[in-house]
């Protein structure tokens, strides 16, 4: 295994993490592309036009990174993209304040998220239902309607005279005119044109906000990967406590298996995250309530790999990366997508692997009820015998079946109560 840091040294930076899982959260609606890290960037340009402060355009490029978390459907997600807007547009914004507003280093993000489709109105969108409505919100908003009309089939100069018009013509009704003349400032620039398209616009995006990178520790780490799960479990009301209830599985079995205090925290991120692919299967295939189709169970296999690609880039999570991306790869090597098998398939792997099936058994699913303690541990020990989990992990979990068990039903408890909160409302 590889060396394990120390939870002294154990930094992961946020806005790296944020950038990957913007990334990800883009997987549920390939036809947008990087719409939100396009967003990101053309906000903080305009925020340089308008010379704000480091802090200010910082907080532009992470609301623009997570501008669209609250829109968790491909159909929402679609609707988005039409640049006239309509009322049901503050859903998915309330939805990702909601999301993001007790994670204190982002709190200020989700204050702007929150109010990014308020139209200026000739001044009366400085307030929305009693609250103030800041110049970052605003910002956000005119980013979000430039990004929305480049048509990203067609070369992007060609479109900018029509793209400027249109803008021009909402200022004040929809634009703030202040805006509106900054982002006049940047039209002509034929590479501000180009950084919005470019695929390297991540590493664009980076350079801009070198002057401050925050740091995470493991305890905001694991509570950012909560607020992740939450995007991954809840575009379905049957995986709404999936990831949660394998995050305490995998870091209680990590415990029992003589993990170290810091292995287990990472293993609770790696249960947060290791779905995290998922976001780019549709939820039609999530939702069916019958035996999948083999080109439905190929999407399928692709959340894995994706959830892999996602989060390999981050070297502080090389483990926990592999951890959470391995969790469908079998002792005998039929697993998927890797095929890793035998002594290459690391013990954290293995751990994810049994936390997984033990919590998706006993979950409702479309096509099933949860079954009973008994029948789920019959299960795991046929799938012992046919070499495809671990036999230690698994025997592990029936000596200690009623600890596990309580931590899964614990805390889904709270992701159930979080989701009546956060999601139920806007249903």
């Amino acid at each position: 295994m590889k060396e394990i840091r120390t939870k002294k040294d154990f930094h992961v930076s946020e806005f790296e993490l944020v950038m990957a899982l913007s990334e990800a959260a883009d997987l549920i609606c390939p036809e947008l592309g990087m719409h939100q890290m396009q967003v990101a960037y053309i906000a903080v340009r305009i925020g340089e036009a308008l010379d704000l402060s480091g802090e200010q355009k910082n907080e532009l490029i992470m609301a623009g990174l997570l501008h669209d978390i609250g829109g968790i459907s491909l159909k929402e997600r679609l609707s988005l993209s039409h640049f006239e807007e309509v009322e049901k547009f503050y859903r998915h914004a309330e939805i990702g304040y909601l999301l993001l507003r007790s994670f204190e280093p982002l709190s200020d993000v989700a204050t702007l998220i929150r109010f990014h489709h308020v139209p200026w109105s000739n001044g009366s969108g400085s307030t929305f239902k009693g609250h103030q409505v800041s110049m970052g919100s605003h910002i956000l908003h005119l980013a979000d309607r430039v990004a929305v009309l480049i048509n990203k089939q067609k070369e992007v100069l060609g479109q900018t005279v029509g793209i400027c018009e249109t803008i021009g013509k909402l200022s004040g009704e929809m634009f703030m005119p202040e805006l509106v003349n900054a982002f006049k400032t940047l039209e002509k620039e034929e590479f501000f044109w180009f950084d919005i398209v470019s695929p390297s616009i991540d590493s664009i995006l980076a350079e801009k906000i070198r002057t401050k990178i925050i740091e995470l520790d493991m305890e905001r780490l694991i509570s950012l990967s909560s607020i992740f799960s939450k995007i991954i479990d809840y575009r379905t009301k049957f995986t709404v406590t999936h990831s949660s209830g394998v995050a305490a599985v995998a870091r209680t079995l990590a415990r029992l298996v003589g993990f170290s205090d810091l292995e287990c925290l990472m293993m609770e991120i790696a249960g947060y995250l290791h779905d995290l692919g998922k976001l780019a299967v549709p939820t039609e295939i999530l939702e069916k309530p019958a035996k999948l189709t083999d080109e439905e169970f190929n999407i399928i296999r692709k959340h894995t790999y994706y959830t892999y690609n996602v989060l390999r880039h981050i070297d502080a999570l090389d483990i926990i990366a592999e951890w959470a991306s391995f969790h469908h790869e079998a002792v005998d090597g039929s697993g998927y997508p890797f095929k890793i098998k035998g002594q290459n398939l690391i013990l954290g792997s293995r751990i994810l692997a049994v936390a997984d099936v033990f919590t998706a058994i006993m979950e409702d699913r479309p096509y099933r009820k949860g079954l009973p303690s008994d029948e789920t541990l019959n299960i795991l020990q046929q799938m012992v015998n046919n070499k495809k989990l671990d036999s230690y992990i698994v025997s592990l979990l029936k000596d200690h079946f009623e600890e596990v068990n309580s931590k899964r039903l614990a805390s889904q408890k709270v992701s159930v109560d979080e989701y009546k909160q956060i999601i139920l409302p806007y249903v």
